[in-house]
């Protein structure tokens, strides 16, 4: 690890200037996943900016309109939280399902935002890797890719994003609030946030370089009683998924008024099945209606040399967390 400068900043607004400033400057706050990038060598930034200390925590009712979560509310405490486990219980499944409790009692929201993939030949520094050095190749795409994407990967990457707690937000057509470097604030749709690799896969998301996440606001839905998240891995804890479903249905009744669907493991980013979405609005919850959306869910799949079984994977994943959901 590099030597780097520590700052303190008092507020968001002189964070964000002190993070503009410097191209190689970075925010720190949980650091869960930044301080094993750094012991890595992976990202070596000049400078560190602890945003530990800014009032960003804070969960609350949007007054009827839905719920906003702080950037800085560690991942148990939402979790837990009342707001979250009666109106978003979703949310809540799905961050209990990732990493371990001592790294979620730790991680903040806005970190789990901005983590990234666990690629084995992104942590190997003697193997090429576009995402960490851009322009040196992908070893993934012809090498050991059995935990790789089947959906939206390029010939630059193909790698995948690693949050359950993003795949559950996606699902919840959440909006992230961002603090813009001239002081500004703006709002980003969280389909949007996350970007597929294309030709530059080193940059995994739409913020501009010292732009900070202040929340991330889900809106009012009537989800709750029918809601569930799936994580398929290969042991029981601290394992990313291979494959995850959260799956969302509005029933009244006896027919889905709305569904949403989205998919972990699977893609840089979290991917939205919403062809499949829209064959399940306006029927009757049943079982062979899951397994027709969960087949349409897979069509525009591309599995790779080691990864063709997430194809299947997916199917039975959506059927299966729809049912749940359904409580069929």
């Amino acid at each position: 690890m590099r030597p780097f400068a520590f700052k303190r900043p008092a507020g968001a607004e002189a964070a964000v200037k002190l993070v503009a400033a410097n191209k190689d400057a970075r925010f720190i706050a949980g650091g869960t996943n930044l301080i094993d990038l750094m012991k890595e060598g992976i990202d070596r930034p000049s400078e560190l900016v602890d945003i530990s200390r800014i009032p960003l925590n804070l969960i609350r009712s949007l007054g009827g309109n839905g719920v906003s979560i702080g950037a800085l509310a560690k991942n148990t405490d939402t979790a837990n939280h009342p707001l979250i486990r009666q109106g978003f219980p979703l949310l809540t499944q799905a961050i209990l399902s990732g990493a371990s409790p001592q790294i979620r009692n730790m991680a903040t929201n806005g970190g789990n935002l901005m983590q990234r993939t666990r690629c084995a030949y992104f942590y190997d520094l003697g193997t090429p890797c576009n995402k960490r050095q851009p322009g040196s190749g992908c070893s993934a795409k012809d090498g050991l890719n059995r935990y790789s994407a089947i959906f939206g990967w390029s010939d630059s990457c193909v790698a995948v994003h690693p949050s359950d707690m993003c795949v559950a937000l996606a699902a919840l057509d959440a909006t992230v609030k961002i603090r813009t470097v001239d002081g500004q604030e703006r709002k980003m749709n969280f389909t949007a946030f996350h970007r597929l690799p294309g030709d530059r896969p080193d940059v995994d998301n739409s913020l501009s370089h010292g732009e900070m996440i202040v929340s991330i606001d889900i809106p009012k839905n009537n989800f709750a009683a029918n809601s569930y998240y799936l994580k398929v891995r290969d042991r029981a804890s601290y394992a990313f998924a291979l494959v995850s479903v959260a799956a969302a249905l509005e029933i009244s009744g006896g027919v889905i008024r709305q569904a949403r669907i989205a998919i972990g493991g699977v893609a840089h980013r979290p991917w939205r099945a919403e062809a499949s979405e829209r064959i399940l609005a306006g029927k009757k919850p049943e079982a062979t209606l899951f397994q027709q959306a969960a087949e349409v869910a897979v069509q525009d799949a591309k599995p790779l040399s080691e990864n063709a079984y997430k194809v299947r994977l997916v199917q039975r994943s959506i059927a299966k967390a729809l049912g749940r959901a359904a409580n069929l």
